[in-house]
């Protein structure tokens, strides 16, 4: 059985992560911004009050844990809004970089202390923050925080690396919820492939960017 906090936990990827998990027997910690219904009735702890983007709220979240260990931390808190180069809402495009690229840099480092030997971080991204995967444009404030939690990322992996922390860059797919206007997979079955990605995750594969159907992808 393994302790695992999951950010964003009260709707879409993150409440079926934590679904998923807990019936499996793993020890859920739902940290969210404001829970749910669904969310309650699932066997898992709640942290409500949760906003990735806010240094006293992130502070919250490392008092309530205290000293308590984490076998694994995902980063899966996020937002998406779209912009064209003909609407360019920079206030839109700032929030996303603070909830997408900052969040889970600003989580990872305050729960650090909660992390030890053996530990696994993972931040669900998106194919959308590849570069090299980038053939259509557009999308502008989510490609950019997507691409730079990428880099976030892959900086933990490097520094985490000598602590025997393995981290993981997870690609969850297209899934219909809220956020994509229900268009995409089921999130059971993006939470599935995230869940396989994370169990996999060890030294060797730290810093990768995968997709939750399996393979890597480009950066």
């Amino acid at each position: 059985m393994e302790k695992i906090l999951v950010t964003g936990a009260n709707r879409g990827i993150g409440l079926e992560l934590c679904r998923q998990l807990a019936a499996r027997g793993d020890e859920v910690i739902a940290a969210c911004r404001s829970s749910s219904e669904d969310l309650q009735n699932l066997n898992v702890r709640v942290i409500d009050g949760i906003d990735v983007s806010a240094a006293d709220s992130v502070k919250k979240l490392q008092s309530q844990l205290g000293t308590e260990q984490l076998d694994w931390l995902i980063n899966n808190a996020g937002i998406l809004s779209v912009e064209s180069l003909d609407d360019l809402d920079f206030e839109r495009i700032e929030r996303q970089f603070r909830v997408n690229a900052l969040g889970p840099l600003r989580v990872s480092s305050a729960l650090l202390p909660n992390l030890s030997t053996g530990s696994k971080l993972g931040i669900v991204t998106s194919r959308m923050g590849s570069i090299d995967d980038n053939t259509s444009g557009g999308y502008y404030g989510y490609r950019i925080s997507k691409a730079a939690v990428n880099m976030a990322g892959m900086s933990l992996a490097r520094d985490l690396q000598d602590r025997g922390i393995a981290v993981a860059l997870l690609h969850p797919g297209m899934v219909a919820t809220d956020m994509t206007g229900r268009q995409g997979i089921a999130p059971q079955q993006a939470a599935a492939g995230l869940i396989a990605r994370m169990d996999e995750l060890d030294m060797d594969s730290t810093g990768t960017f995968w997709h939750a159907e399996g393979g890597c992808l480009p950066w």
